[in-house]
């Protein structure tokens, strides 16, 4: 498959969903034509590649590592090769590149560059918990992680419930997974009793997703168990 040169960002499952549940064929017949990737661990997209096809030449491809050791320096001359006229490809670790994630980075040099960026379509937890939350899609903000100190995170909650409660803006977040409980059990002793709170837990998992909208006084008495699972929070306290 002859491939325009650009910048394509490639989706990875966030689940352990079947690929072909969640992606689209194409994005593999691309992938296929890619010999230069960008990615935030080399391991772990290898094995994503040979799970989309055991028969994946991975050796055919040269992987670039971005994440929080890279030095930001060295990530512009990642993208020689799409200089040369070489397709590249930007691969998150899961869900998609360039949203809550490093690849941001390459894409503004290349935007900033004048060079093709190709989105592929593929599964943002953080959209798909707001189309599955019942809270307001016309207007929303991703707040990416809360502050962790209890009293600072408290603050930032009241104040997002304050904006959203002001705006009937959606106000979305996430949490470290090891912490999703205390996150919940902060979040219900936190909120205002009629604010509601969303917690969409391994979407896309067939077996254990979990999204689930009540008000914050009837998550106090819940019974719950969000630890070491991907997890998105959503509250909406708007009319």
């Amino acid at each position: 498959m002859k491939l325009t040169t650009a910048l394509y960002l490639v989706p990875v499952n966030i689940s352990d969903a079947p690929f072909i549940d969640v992606l689209p064929e194409g994005n593999l017949s691309i992938l296929k034509g890619l010999h230069h990737i960008i990615v935030e661990n080399v391991r772990t997209a290898r094995r994503f590649l040979k799970r989309c096809d055991p028969g994946f030449d991975i050796g055919a491809v040269t992987f670039y590592e971005l994440n929080r050791h890279t030095d930001p320096m060295e990530v512009s001359g990642y993208l020689e090769p799409l200089r040369r006229g070489e397709p590249m490809g930007v691969m998150s670790e899961a869900g998609c590149p360039a949203v809550a994630d490093p690849g941001a980075l390459p894409v503004s040099i290349a935007q900033r560059e004048g060079l093709k960026v190709i989105p592929l379509v593929g599964p943002s937890s953080i959209l798909m918990a707001l189309m599955a939350s019942g809270f307001n899609g016309q207007g929303f903000s991703f707040n990416g992680y809360l502050p962790i100190e209890p009293k600072e995170r408290e603050h930032k909650v009241r104040e997002l419930e304050a904006l959203s409660r002001k705006t009937s803006m959606t106000q979305i977040f996430i949490e470290t997974p090891y912490r999703n409980n205390r996150m919940v059990e902060s979040l219900a002793h936190t909120l205002k009793g009629d604010t509601l709170l969303c917690v969409a837990c391994d979407i896309t998992d067939p077996e254990k997703e979990s999204i689930k909208t009540l008000p914050a006084s009837k998550w106090k008495n819940m019974k719950y168990d969000y630890d070491k699972r991907p997890a998105i929070f959503l509250l909406y306290a708007g009319k």
